[in-house]
């Protein structure tokens, strides 16, 4: 009877459990028999491949494997080298949440609510406003830059006061509103006994606040729903642009808006208020090719059924000379007070700064044909005109929700007195 043939163990593949180190022992040959020839000895086992366990996670040390043992072996083999597994990287745990106290949100005093108690201007600027008065230092650069230099000399005579009066002049202050700051700077200086060009120029900033301080008024939303607000303005101020970033800062306040696509007269008109609605995420009421006063008729009708607290009706550009446009002006504003008698409760007017002296013409004309509430200055970044502020708090002191120094939503803000006569004389 012959024996069977012994077979070599095949290598124990290591596992992920306690006792991976240990090797599990073949059941031993069966004795061979008298008449049975000597066993053939065993070749070495070839060296096996990693399977896939091998790259599964091991214990880090692993006994080596030891060779399978019978009675018709003469010679052990050598055992089967067998690679470490790799191990996998455990990442570190992470730490724990830490509980952060949520920042408060900047105050930004753009509307005030009429059934609280208004605000005119927090004590302490936010963050976001000293980015603001950042932007509006360097808008006003080229309108202060030769307003500046006067006080650079190191004596106060009338050669100072001369260049200054024409430095005011060239920046579009205006005549008559360039004799009032003079007259009240010499005053302030006469007071101080100021000795000092340096003094000078913060006694003039002074003046200038106190010019500009009956313009600084809060629009007011909540005293009647919907609060209508028409928004007019010659071609190119920036009107439609402008609507935009005051629904911006209306919805920031809490306001539900309501837009009125009633320029009919401008191609794409309609579409670019549907962008700045989009933007917003707001309403807008349009109609293609619609009559202008119908549309905003129509408007004012849906603000007070949906119950929203603004409507904006942007109006088609037109030019004061344009005497047939003007009374259409008058026509939207005679429909818009058959939908709520009390309406429009705001009549703006979007000026164009680098128009100097014409801004002050046309705050006149528009004033005379719909009775202006407030107005909204753009593009002081880009002109050496500013001063045309001053001119319409001496001619026609109409009060200035905002202004402008940028084509960004941030790049229009409420006007405040004493930050516009830093800006123009830092």
């Amino acid at each position: 009877m012959e024996a069977p043939e012994d077979k070599p163990a095949e290598p124990v593949k290591a596992s992920s459990g306690v006792f991976s180190f240990f090797r599990r022992k073949p059941p031993a040959a069966p004795p061979p028999a008298d008449d049975a020839p000597p066993a053939p000895v065993a070749e070495p086992a070839p060296e096996a491949a990693p399977g896939p366990e091998a790259t599964e996670e091991v214990a880090p040390a692993l006994a080596p494997a030891t060779a399978p043992t019978s009675a018709a072996v003469t010679a052990a083999p050598k055992p089967p080298a067998i690679a470490p597994a790799p191990t996998k990287a455990i990442d570190p745990p992470a730490p724990p949440p830490v509980a952060i106290p949520a920042k408060p949100l900047p105050v930004v005093p753009t509307v005030a609510n009429a059934v609280d108690k208004p605000v005119d201007r927090p004590m302490a600027p936010s963050e976001a406003r000293k980015g603001w008065l950042e932007r509006l230092k360097t808008g006003l650069r080229r309108t202060g830059a030769s307003i500046a230099t006067v006080f650079t000399g190191t004596q106060i005579d009338d050669a100072l006061y001369e260049e200054l009066e024409e430095a005011l002049l060239m920046a579009d202050t205006g005549v008559k509103a360039t004799e009032h700051l003079l007259a009240d700077l010499k005053k302030r200086v006469k007071e101080a006994k100021a000795t000092n060009p340096a003094a000078v120029k913060g006694l003039l900033a002074d003046a200038i606040v106190a010019l500009l301080e009956p313009l600084q008024k809060t629009l007011v939303i909540g005293e009647f729903k919907p609060t209508v607000i028409m928004v007019a303005g010659v071609n190119g101020a920036g009107k439609t642009t402008s609507i935009g970033k005051l629904t911006r800062h209306l919805a920031n306040g809490g306001a539900s808006v309501l837009l009125a696509a009633a320029d009919t007269f401008r191609a794409a008109a309609r579409e670019q208020l549907a962008v700045w609605a989009d933007r917003n995420t707001v309403e807008i009421v349009t109609q293609e090719g619609g009559d202008p006063a119908a549309v905003s008729f129509d408007a004012v009708t849906a603000g007070r059924a949906r119950g929203r607290d603004v409507v904006l009706v942007d109006t088609a550009g037109r030019l004061p000379t344009q005497l047939h446009l003007m009374e259409e002006l008058k026509k939207i504003k005679r429909v818009v007070q058959k939908a709520d008698p009390t309406s429009p409760h705001e009549v703006l007017l979007v000026i164009d700064g680098n128009t100097g002296q014409n801004a002050l013409a046309q705050v006149k004309a528009f004033d005379e044909t719909l009775g202006l509430t407030g107005l909204v200055i753009t593009k002081l970044d880009g002109t050496a005109k500013g001063g045309v502020i001053c001119a319409i708090a001496r001619e026609r002191p109409i009060p200035i929700y905002f202004i402008g120094v940028g084509e960004k939503l941030e790049d229009l803000e409420t006007f405040n007195a004493r930050e516009f006569a830093q800006a123009l004389l830092a």
